[in-house]
């Protein structure tokens, strides 16, 4: 079996990747269902999605854990404001329970729309509060916590290593990133348990032994983390805006209560860049996949987009990017058409499988992933058969669906007007021939001639 080295966020190096079981154990931060995901929450989750088939191509059998968080994920890290899902009910005027299966539906069928595997296990936040309970009162006998007027409190003063994530240290004065909640002792603690304020009523509360409330967005992935894993598990990804806040108080908790770091491997996806900044959708400067679909575009052409960039790399999106690889990926798709409509002899090659899985195990590199398969395409030593024999076996890491490409089929006008102008052609009536070429652009195809005749497709 082939190395697989990954860059693990904790270590700040590219390490070779040695599960800890039989069955690698994957835990992937899942949506705040109270709103659609944008496009640059869809990029870490391809991302996410490759590295399991890249697990998989490497014949690991993989127990991939997502969460949905239904509750306690407030508008602030630094546990103030509203809870998301509470704001979103009302404004739209539906209980928190409607805008989480709302959501949460809209996000499987993005997740479907993009071609990325069903993780192997959702869980919801809800579904482990009293194992969330629990694990407070675990933390508390341990002396790890402190209640205050608003809630019960990690102190972050009692673990020598907090921070493990940062690298460096992260600004996190007082006053600066975070405005302090009365009564917290130190500016990195956080809520593992928030107390429903006097005179307010939650549609999510539970009663617990510090009073009515509900769990902190931090504790809830610890658990459903531990609840289907195990502790420690193999790997724990997510975007790379979770490493200062959220993923650093997942292991500060692991830490305290079992003396490691919740997960081996830490893996954090680069931001999506929108006119040269982040998209946020407190900002509300989020594109969504529908809004690309309903303008044409096929959603398997983000995805080919994200696999142009390394995942730890920022990407810089605009439409007219997004319409160059809907082109390259059009292309590819034709030439896949190309080989698999063409007979030929399958002469082995082994170059290309091994340079392929030297490249995504070399952690993910999709670019290259990708240079090489074009190089494929291009090299006329190797016959279609095996070309395409190739790319199908490519495409279980890439999932872009190459194997159910199939022929478009032509408008009986558009044939009709391609056979008028190839009967031109043959008279050498040149002028006319291309009339009609004009002709059917117009209505959207082009023609190709070829040394086997024309062609007909679709215009991109």
């Amino acid at each position: 079996m082939k190395e697989i080295k990954l860059y693990n966020t904790l270590t700040r190096k590219k390490e070779v990747f040695k599960p800890l079981k039989k069955e690698v154990g994957l835990y992937t931060c899942g949506p705040t269902v109270y709103l659609y995901a944008h496009i640059g929450n869809l990029r870490t989750y391809i991302f996410e999605d490759i590295l399991k088939r890249v697990l998989e191509y490497n014949n690991y059998k993989v127990k991939h854990v997502m969460n949905i968080t239904d509750v306690g994920h407030l508008t602030s890290d630094a546990d103030t404001g509203e809870d998301k899902l509470e704001k979103s009910s009302k404004k739209e005027k539906k209980t928190v329970y409607e805008i989480a299966e709302f959501y949460t539906k809209h996000f499987k069928k993005d997740l479907k729309n993009l071609n990325i595997k069903q993780p192997s296990v959702w869980i919801k936040a809800t579904e482990t509060i009293k194992e969330q309970i629990d694990l407070i009162k675990q933390l508390e006998k341990k002396g790890f916590t402190y209640q205050i007027q608003d809630g019960v409190y990690f102190d972050t003063s009692k673990l020598k290593n907090y921070g493990a994530l940062w690298g460096s240290e992260i600004d996190l004065e007082a006053g600066k990133r975070v405005k302090m909640v009365k009564g917290k002792k130190n500016k990195t603690d956080f809520a593992l348990w928030k107390l429903t304020p006097k005179g307010v009523k939650r549609q999510m509360e539970w009663n617990s032994p510090w009073g009515k409330g509900f769990p902190g967005w931090h504790t809830e992935c610890v658990v459903m983390g531990i609840k289907e894993l195990g502790v420690p598990f193999d790997i724990h990804c997510g975007g790379i805006d979770h490493i200062q806040v959220h993923h650093t108080n997942e292991i500060a908790q692991s830490q305290a209560l079992y003396n490691n770091n919740l997960a081996k491997f830490w893996l954090h996806g680069e931001f999506l860049l929108l006119q040269g900044g982040k998209m946020s959708k407190s900002k509300g400067n989020i594109l969504t996949l529908d809004s690309f679909i309903k303008k044409g575009f096929n959603p398997l052409s983000y995805r080919y987009l994200c696999l142009t960039a390394h995942y730890r790399s920022k990407l810089s999106f605009s439409e007219k990017v997004l319409e160059s690889a809907q082109n390259a990926f059009q292309n590819l798709k034709e030439k896949v058409l190309e080989m698999k409509q063409e007979a030929g002899k399958e002469k082995k090659n082994n170059y290309y499988k091994e340079k392929f899985l030297e490249y995504v195990n070399d952690d993910l590199n999709m670019p290259k992933a990708l240079a090489l398969t074009w190089k494929l395409i291009d090299d006329k030593s190797i016959s279609n058969k095996e070309k395409y024999q190739l790319l199908l076996d490519f495409d279980k890491v890439f999932g872009l669906n190459l194997k159910e490409v199939k022929q478009e089929k032509i408008p009986r006008e558009i044939k009709k007007l391609a056979e008028q102008r190839e009967k031109y052609r043959k008279q050498k009536q040149w002028k006319q021939a291309d009339e009609i070429r004009k002709e059917i652009e117009n209505l959207g195809y082009i023609v190709e001639d070829t040394d086997k005749g024309y062609r007909v497709k679709k215009g991109s």
